[in-house]
Formats: C-alpha cells, structure tokens, sequence
C-alpha cells in the first residue's frame, strides 16, 4: 500500500513546499464532480456551468474535454476569460449598463467564434443595447431575467415579462432567444419541500414561455436554477441547468445538501503560526484568506482538527482555541474545507492542484481580476 493510500484524501505529501496560506483543489475530485453533473443531468447539451466558482481557464478546459459547450458567467472577465478558451456558447447572467455594455460588445468582436449573450430585464437597457449593436453591426442574443423570488434582478414571470420580451423582439441589433430564472433564494435542507418551492417557483416561468410559443416565439431557451435546486431542474427536460458550486463543493453545501453527489475538491492550507497563551493558537489563515461573509464559526471547518473553536479574526490572523485533547505545535498544518469556496477562490490569484497526494502545478484564478485585457 503506497504512503498516499495510507494517508486521509486531504493530506499532501510535499507540504513543506507549499507555503501557506493556499487555495488547493484536488484534481481527480474536480473531475470526479465534472462527470457527476453530468450524469446527473443526464443530456451534457442541457449543461450551463457558471464560472463563477473557479474562475479558471483550466477549470473551463476540464469541462471543455468532458463535452460541456455552454457557460454562464457574472462579469465581464469571467465572460473574456471563457471567450480566451474558445468557450462555444457564453451568456453573461448580468444586463450591462453603462460602460460595460461597450465592454461587453467588445468581447463579440474580438472572440468571434464565441457566442456570447447577456440578460435584459426593462426597455431602456434592451434600448442601450439595440443601439450600440446596430452602430457595431452586431446582432446580439439575449435572454428576459425572470424574477422568480431571489427578488434581485428580473420581472416577475406574468404580462409585464410577455410584454417586454415583445417588445425586445421588435427591436434591432438583438434577439431575445430565452429566458433567465435563478432561484437563489431556494435552499431547504429538506428535498422533499426545496421540490415543493423550486416547483412553485418555475411554474409561472413555463406559463410565460407557452403564451409566448402561442404568439409565435417558439423554441425559446430556460436556463435555471443554481447549486440547491440543481437535482431538481435537472430531471426537468425543458431547462439549461446553471450549476457553479459542484465543481468544488464547500463545507455549506455538503452540510446542507447532502443528497447531491459531489466532494470537496477544494480547501485552504493554514499553519499554526503562534501559540499566545493557555489553550491559544493562531493560524495564519485571516479575512484575506478565506470568505468572512458568515459568522466567525461558520466560515472554514478544518477536517484535521474538528477540536479547534473560533475566537476572532483579524486580516491576517485567525485565533483559536483548543478544545480537544490533541495537541498543538507551532507549524503544524491545518486543512481547511470553506463554508462558502465561491468567494474564498476569488481572494487567490492561483490553485495550487493536488494530483496522487502531490501539489504538482498551479493554476491562475485569472477572471477574479475584473479586467484580463477589455
């Protein structure tokens, strides 16, 4: 039995050279949960990943190579960083205004063999949009956002998005081609009621896409959901399913939603740094070093050390204390699964990826810069 096999899925074998904090993912887990979304859905045709997890080139061509041709994004670096890869098929979940709407038409322009297209959800920006298409001699696909209860973006899916979507059509430079329903704000531990409200959400979505087939816009697009209502949608046949999490999976989703397949495949490296006094220690593991959106408890669970409790954090510094039997010296090694891996990704400017219990290359996180080169 090799030393790999004898040791815990997380531990690395050449961790005196990787200095600390680090943002890893382990390779052969992020495609074990490539593969698995995809079975999941069944049609890899009816998978829109969104970027927005990894925000990687490499992530992207992993996908690439597994057959996954659609993509979601949030900005406009995370749309370039797709069109960089040659990404097929990219829709930017954001409605531009302003200067990002020149930004965005730029990208059209230089990754031409990209398809990229964007969210609308009132006239005056689809006006914008018509414009500035019709001055570029583009024409531009967009999708109606449908406010399905996030209560975020979007009009509710009744007369007033029938209206719009319309009146969109009648415009040059764009075409409307679907419809956008992200129902962020479902997430019950419970399966059984998350159907029950995913169900009761998307309802009026199909109400809408059928009276407008009636008025002769066929064949439109839904693309829907995220992370919690992914296993739901993805038995739904009619939708493009816009998972971003399962790709690394986080501490929170496997707690919450333990009926989804996938593994952690993404942690963060900490040592401890000092010991400050009876039961303290400190890891150099601070606000800059993973998500602190959620309390101080709920932010990073280490697998190594599930004794440690959390008593403040600062920039740099995370103080603990001891509560367990083990004990604690200083440089050990602390492996840490994040609450919530979106935004944890996104303060790295690389990956250090674990293949057979080795860091072996690093990989940039390129589209958290919110420029790349437009």
């Amino acid at each position: 039995m090799s030393d790999q096999e004898q040791k815990p899925w997380y531990e690395i074998l050449n961790i005196d050279q990787l200095d600390s904090p680090a943002f890893v993912i382990y390779l052969e887990r992020v495609k074990e949960n490539i593969a698995q979304a995809i079975k999941m859905v069944g049609d890899v045709q009816r998978l829109r990943p969104h970027v927005k997890t990894h925000k990687s080139t490499d992530v992207t061509r992993l996908m690439l190579d597994a057959g996954i041709t659609k993509f979601k994004c949030a900005t406009i670096a995370e749309a370039e960083m797709l069109g960089v890869v040659g990404a097929p098929d990219v829709l930017l979940a954001y409605q531009p205004v302003g200067p990002k709407v020149n930004r965005f038409l730029d990208l059209i322009n230089r990754y031409s063999t990209t398809r990229f297209s964007c969210l609308v959800d009132n006239l005056d920006a689809a006006r914008s949009l018509s414009r500035i298409a019709i001055e570029r001699k583009l024409n531009l696909a967009v999708y109606i956002d449908l406010n399905v209860g996030m209560n975020r973006t979007g009009l509710l899916p009744g007369e007033e998005a029938i209206t719009l979507f319309q009146a969109v059509a009648k415009l040059e430079g764009i075409n409307p081609i679907g419809l956008h329903a992200y129902d962020g704000h479902i997430g019950e531990p419970d399966l059984e009621l998350r159907t029950k409200k995913c169900s009761e959400a998307f309802s009026p979505v199909r109400t809408v896409k059928k009276v407008l087939a009636d008025k002769g816009h066929r064949d439109l697009v839904i693309v829907a959901g995220g992370s919690p209502t992914f296993p739901i949608h993805a038995k739904n046949g009619e939708v493009e399913c816009s998972p971003g999490t399962f790709v690394y999976w986080d501490y929170g989703y496997q707690k919450a939603f333990p009926e989804q397949p996938f593994q952690p495949a993404a942690l963060v490296v900490s040592r401890i740094i000092s010991l400050p006094g009876g039961d303290l220690l400190c890891a150099d593991l601070g606000h800059k070093a993973v998500a602190a959106e959620n309390p101080l408890d709920r932010r990073v669970r280490f697998v190594n050390a599930p004794e440690l409790a959390f008593v403040g954090q600062s920039e740099e510094h995370l103080v603990l204390r001891n509560i367990g039997p083990d004990r604690f010296a200083i440089g050990d090694v602390l492996y840490g699964m994040p609450m919530h891996v979106c935004p944890t990704c996104a303060l790295y400017e690389r990956a250090y990826v674990v293949e057979n219990g080795r860091v072996k290359q690093e990989w940039k996180t390129i589209a958290r810069d919110r420029k790349i080169n437009l």
